[in-house]
């Protein structure tokens, strides 16, 4: 005969649970729960809620409760529970739950109903009305931390728990486009999405979406925020493909988050359409003919030119090979090019020389469609089997710019806006295997720039922005673009 011991740890169905009721009656109960004598030992400076939400003792996830004195978390609210347990040891009083976001009193057991305990659920769970979301567009607000600090809502330090630093700068980067901030803002949007059984994936749209409404909560207790359940869901989902311990590339990482967010959200159908394909993607036809060898005509099939169109999510840019030589005194040469030059490469005449193992290729590349938010990718780094080299070249770059003469007339008159206003810039600082990169932004709403890397945040002068070693850009096209709708708005 095996004898089973069932500890019940989680707060449903009171009833079957006699070692949760408080022995209190029914108006004592009442009184206690809107006059509770420990309200004030809540310590609101030392609450994260940016951690994962992991019983500090059993590591489990099921019911977990926040102590609101110091901070910790802890399992279940019966007389065996961890948390119990820790408000006799420790005289700590006043727990959250954090899935149900009701409050209790232990070891009396008994909820506590109090006004005074919203702020913090709102720091915990973030919401907004949909009239709040859409006038972000327009509106900005300076908030203020616990603390003193000030901080316009949207723009806070992201934590690096350690290399972490180029996946910060996408987040920042698409926390601040459009048509993401305001379908992650509502919960509502991705709460029913079904994915294929066996699926790991929709834990990132959960924390992408967690993160986002974190980032733009105007009443935070603090002035920056830890991505730290964020990264979690990227190492999880990426299989360690991404990890916050090791310093990787943010064009990789960019490349598979737009993927996989559109892959989660159209449940594993990758052929509909999501908020992520409807801003990002263009499309673009590539006319491919194989170069014949030295010294012969190239007559026959395999020599014709084939045209096969493609969809993009961002467009690469090939800086000129760095120089080799230096001035007198040592000192490197850094070139500069103006970005118009590396945009030639999209004309439909400019020709790119594309070599496989046995033959060679030329591209020339003919953009049919114009994506809502154009994201441009600096190729700077060349990697070979002994060492990665960075290229130093400085783009010069415009706040905006027209994209009318890389595309055809006849695709231009589709849009009554080919000029694409700057939005994020993210630079890499330092050598190639241990350099930081940073994160230019730009609040539409207060007409402002940032700067932030990582936790520092300061204003900038736009005209510093073009002297950075930039390698990703992304701009917003005009007749999408806060700016229009600012002046729209305005007039």
């Amino acid at each position: 005969k095996v004898e089973v011991k069932q500890e019940f740890s989680d707060d449903s169905d009171e009833e079957m649970k006699p070692q949760l009721k408080s022995g209190f009656s029914e108006s004592e109960l009442k009184y206690k729960s809107r006059n509770c004598p420990y309200l004030d030992t809540i310590q609101r400076a030392i609450l994260d809620f940016d951690f994962e939400k992991l019983c500090s003792v059993s590591l489990s996830n099921l019911n977990v409760y926040a102590c609101l004195i110091c901070g910790k978390y802890f399992q279940g609210r019966g007389r065996t529970t961890h948390a119990y347990t820790h408000s006799v040891h420790e005289n700590h009083h006043v727990f959250l739950n954090l899935k149900t976001l009701k409050a209790y009193c232990l070891p009396d057991n008994y909820e506590i109903i109090d006004a005074t305990l919203e702020d913090i659920k709102y720091v915990l769970k973030p919401t907004f009305t949909k009239e709040e979301i859409v006038s972000m567009r327009f509106a900005h607000k300076v908030c203020r931390a616990l603390d003193g600090t000030s901080y316009y809502q949207g723009i806070q330090g992201l934590n690096n728990i350690k290399a972490n630093d180029y996946m910060n700068v996408i987040l920042m980067s698409l926390c601040h486009v459009c048509p993401l901030r305001e379908f992650f803002l509502d919960e509502r949007n991705y709460d029913n999405v079904k994915l294929p059984p066996g699926s790991i994936m929709f834990p990132l749209i959960q924390r992408f979406g967690d993160l986002m409404r974190k980032l733009w909560n105007p009443r935070n207790f603090r002035s920056h925020i830890s991505p730290h359940e964020m990264l979690q869901a990227v190492v999880l989902c990426s299989k360690k493909r991404f990890q916050f311990t090791k310093q990787g590339d943010p064009i990789p990482f960019l490349s598979w988050l737009l993927n996989s967010l559109h892959y989660t959200l159209t449940g594993g159908k990758i052929k509909k359409s999501s908020v992520v394909f409807d801003t990002f993607q263009g499309k673009m036809k590539v006319h491919t003919r194989k170069v014949p060898p030295p010294g012969e005509r190239g007559v026959g099939k395999e020599y014709e030119t084939t045209t096969t169109t493609s969809p993009f999510l961002y467009l690469m840019l090939n800086l000129p090979p760095a120089p080799l030589f230096t001035e007198d005194g040592d000192h490197n040469i850094i070139p500069q090019i103006p970005i118009y030059k590396l945009l030639e490469k999209y004309n439909n005449v400019s020709e790119v020389e594309h070599k496989t193992y046995d033959a060679t290729y030329l591209r020339r590349f003919e953009i049919t469609e114009l994506p809502r938010y154009l994201v441009l990718s600096i190729k700077r780094f060349t990697e070979n089997r002994f060492f990665v080299e960075k290229n130093p070249t400085i783009v010069n770059f415009p706040v905006s710019f027209d994209m009318a003469e890389y595309i055809d007339p006849v695709v231009s008159d589709k849009y009554s806006s080919t000029e694409y206003n700057l939005l994020a810039n993210i630079c890499h600082d330092g050598k190639a295997t241990d350099g930081t990169y940073s994160v230019h932004l730009n609040l539409t709403s207060a007409g402002l720039w940032f700067d932030v890397q990582d936790l520092h945040v300061t204003k900038l002068q736009p005209q510093m922005i073009t002297l950075s070693e930039s390698y990703i850009q992304i701009y917003e096209r005009g007749d999408v673009s806060t700016y229009k709708q600012q002046e729209n708005k305005m007039e």
